[in-house]
């Protein structure tokens, strides 16, 4: 009878090759991310069109800072371990969530609404934020190896930073009368009955995504087979 051990902790040996390429990979997906905030923020400064406080406010802006973070840190984490901890994996369930649903809803909500005829940025940011980065995480999440065995528990934690986004968010608006997408506006089209439909709509899309992330971590982590 043989008894299957699950590890949950890195192992600091030398990594595999295709752990190493997938390293290189997160680090320069992370610059370009960061390169295109820079530009987009200098262009804005540029133009006199930069508002830190809408900018910065942004679900989109603010999950792009959080990718450059995460995939400079995997592609170190990637370079110098055999694989990654729970914590880490747990912490890659939530960008990859967020960055499905930022592309999702981008281009299905957002991507023909016709600008308010100021100064736009380069298309190109918008691009890699919206469609090329969270096609590249999704890839990373299902081909990198290396992943831990996630808890179910860890859906709070990748559920709490969209929670507490979107409670700033309605209350920021309520006193500024400024939202960051046209979806969450109580006194838009289709008033509060709307936004709560699409609030709950790309709730249950997160934690739809976060699950099978996890799952998926949980089905496919290196097990060690330990005889009796």
């Amino acid at each position: 009878m043989t008894k299957t051990l699950v590890i949950d902790s890195p192992v600091r040996v030398n990594a595999p090759t295709s752990r190493r390429a997938f390293a290189v990979i997160r680090v320069l997906v992370g610059l370009l991310v960061l390169a295109a905030l820079v530009t987009q923020i200098t262009a804005d400064l540029l133009h006199d069109s930069f508002t830190p406080g809408e900018y910065f406010s942004y679900f989109t802006i603010e999950s792009s800072m959080m990718n450059v973070v995460v995939l400079l840190v995997g592609g170190a984490i990637a370079w110098r371990w055999d694989r990654d901890t729970e914590l880490f994996t747990s912490v890659r369930v939530a960008i990859l969530s967020y960055a499905v649903i930022t592309g999702q809803v981008y281009n299905v909500l957002l991507r023909n609404i016709p600008g308010d005829g100021g100064y736009e940025p380069p298309r190109w940011c918008n691009e890699v934020m919206h469609v090329w980065v969270p096609v590249f995480i999704l890839l990373d999440w299902m081909l990198a190896p290396g992943r831990a065995r996630v808890p179910w528990k860890r859906l709070w934690l990748v559920i709490s930073f969209p929670l507490a986004w979107l409670a700033f968010t309605m209350i920021r608006g309520a006193i500024t009368l400024w939202y960051p997408y046209p979806f969450l506006e109580p006194a838009g089209p289709g008033g509060i009955p709307s936004l709560l439909v699409y609030v709950v709509g790309i709730a249950a899309f997160i934690i739809v995504v976060a699950s099978a992330a996890i799952g998926l971590a949980r089905l496919t982590a290196r097990r060690e087979v330990v005889a009796p």
